[in-house]
């Protein structure tokens, strides 16, 4: 019979996956199925809770705030666009070239954002959702350019899905990448100080300059430290991994896990207890920095923890949640407004989500999610990959002929 602690601790000497890290997906996927969790609760206001053993476990803080856990997916990008940079520099190889790098990301991105574009765009068009043309000519040209949240309407009054903020973010952060990644192949500890410094100046600024932050506090240099200790986790994951983590390693990074989670709770409630639209704008910005530490600390310790926390983040759920995620983050608020809007969640209420109908509560929800899922794998499956499959195969055949002249 194996030994239960060796069991539980796997391959203690085995090096942690720098390529895939397969923790990560569970990561990623809590945060976007909390975040969705907040949207859907937007429109359901179904409070989440358990009873169990004579007691009522709420968990309204979490869904109530779970608008933070955009950081977090923030943070993750950071950290898997420093990985190849990381294992560059602990183990070889050459440059990741800069061309290829801004070719894969659009490949990536770009078509399923024009497909969520266009096709909101012709919802709204048919609805006649447009106040006016010049709202209509904005939100197109913001959205066509990754510019919508420099644009109040384009940004808060948009009618092409209020998601896509995110992506904006990312692609904006992709266009300097290149230039920060060289930066912190010759000094990491530099990068990564500028970048922190460089968005809790952004945010003090904001802070003293604004009386409404609503237009500033989601902008790209006001994440740059979200980016930065993503980028920071990767190259002590790469640095731990050359070490190969012993018995002892797996059972710290474990124990540390679990001593995590109660930070990221009181995060969470201090974060709830925010009142008015101000204030929780401005303790989302406050607790940026905390939030994406604890996210970083958890990336890393998780990576290298024990067996059974590598198991309950890195599984075919969640593996599965964290490959769809992207259709599933574009689409999932958009699919909750249009499921109340169209009413296809059935109830004798005018108002179910206003007038507490508990069934229909259930219901929607779950429909939201279940359907929002099912929606995400179809279009992961059935357009991103093959589309993204498709138009490598072009970039890279062109990317070889150019190279081909070049040497010839």
């Amino acid at each position: 019979m194996k030994n239960p602690i060796r069991i539980w601790l796997d391959d203690a000497h085995a090096a942690p996956d720098t390529r895939h890290v397969d923790t990560c997906d569970g990561i990623r996927a809590a945060a976007i199925m909390i975040v969705a969790w907040f949207h859907i609760w937007q429109q359901s206001w179904l409070y989440p809770g358990i009873d169990a053993f004579g007691a009522h476990l709420s968990f309204d803080p979490l869904v109530r705030s779970g608008y933070m856990w955009v950081d977090i997916m923030i943070l993750i990008s950071g950290f898997c666009l420093a990985l190849p940079w990381s294992r560059l520099r602990w183990e070889g190889g050459a440059k990741p070239d800069v061309l290829d790098f801004y070719a894969k990301r659009m490949i990536r991105i770009h078509p399923s954002y024009m497909l969520a574009v266009t096709v909101m765009f012709a919802v709204a068009v048919a609805t006649g959702a447009y106040r006016s043309m010049d709202h209509l000519k904005l939100d197109i040209f913001s959205h066509m350019t990754y510019t919508h949240t420099f644009f109040y309407d384009a940004y808060y009054a948009s009618n092409l899905g209020g998601a896509l903020w995110t992506l904006a973010i990312e692609l904006q952060f992709y266009l300097i990448f290149p230039f920060i990644a060289r930066e912190f192949l010759k000094s990491p500890v530099m990068t990564i100080t500028a970048m922190i410094a460089t968005a809790l100046a952004v945010r003090g600024y904001i802070a003293d300059t604004y009386a409404d932050i609503s237009l500033y506090f989601n902008q790209l240099p006001a994440y740059l430290d979200s980016f930065a200790l993503g980028m920071l986790a990767a190259e002590v994951h790469v640095w731990l991994s050359r070490k190969r983590p012993n018995a002892m390693t797996r059972i710290v990074c474990s124990l540390g896990c679990v001593l995590l989670l109660p930070f990221f709770w009181t995060l969470v409630c201090d974060q709830a207890r925010a009142s008015g639209t101000a204030a929780i704008r401005m303790g989302q910005m406050m607790h940026r920095l905390p939030l994406s530490t604890l996210g970083a600390l958890l990336l890393v310790l998780s990576a290298n923890a024990g067996l059974i926390v590598r198991r309950i983040l890195g599984n075919p759920v969640t593996r599965f949640i964290s490959a769809v995620s992207m259709q599933f983050y574009i689409w999932h608020q958009t699919l909750a407004v249009w499921i109340l809007q169209y009413r296809l969640i059935p109830s004798a209420c005018e108002h179910p989500n206003y007038e507490g109908d508990h069934r229909w509560q259930v219901i929607y929800t779950a429909v939201c999610f279940l359907g929002g899922l099912a929606v995400a794998a179809v279009l992961t499956y059935g357009f991103e990959r093959p589309v993204a499959k498709w138009l490598q195969k072009k970039w890279n055949a062109w990317r070889g002929e150019k190279r081909a002249k070049k040497e010839a």
